[in-house]
């Protein structure tokens, strides 16, 4: 079996890029960077920064380059693609980057008003029609698009015994 799923968080560098293919198509390229803190063998703090490019077609872009701002807060769920393609010197170049099938959010940083997102909480948006498993659609209008409320309690709709997982119930 394969698999080939990629779940980045992290802000943008760069205002969302939207263009139009020469079908018609909207695509929407977003750089994105994610950081990774750790500790080295001699307990000295380290920090990494990943620099990615991210590009969400159709209604997904387009939802992607009206609400993302550059510094605002996302979480891309999607796969990785390698293209290719010749240069105009003859030499054959090739590009990794992440194909968006869905992302959420951050809250509005403005108080809610605006349509800049940025860091916190996440507002999930689905590029596909809606899953058996989500019932989730894409909003249509700015208004339906949901903000999950940072007081909203995380194990909402669980039985307690539910959320206690014992070491005995561990597969292995």
């Amino acid at each position: 079996m394969n698999l080939n799923k990629v779940f980045l968080i992290g802000r943008l560098t760069h205002e969302p890029e939207t263009r139009s293919t020469s079908t018609g198509q909207n695509v929407t390229t977003l750089k994105l960077a994610t950081n990774r803190v750790w500790n080295d063998q001699s307990g000295q703090r380290k920090e990494a920064t990943e620099y990615h490019t991210v590009v969400a077609w159709g209604r997904l872009g387009d939802v992607a380059g009206k609400y993302l701002k550059r510094g605002g807060l996302v979480m891309i769920e999607g796969r990785m693609q390698t293209r290719n393609w010749m240069g105009q010197d003859n030499v054959k170049r090739y590009t990794t980057e992440i194909v968006a099938e869905g992302l959420q959010l951050g809250p509005r940083t403005d108080g809610g008003s605006g349509s800049n997102y940025g860091a916190g909480n996440m507002s999930d948006i689905r590029r596909s029609a809606p899953s058996p498993a989500s019932g989730r659609s894409l909003p249509e209008q700015a208004d339906e698009i949901p903000i999950i409320d940072a007081n909203e309690p995380t194990n909402s709709n669980l039985e307690e015994d539910e959320m206690k997982i014992s070491e005995k119930d561990l597969p292995f």
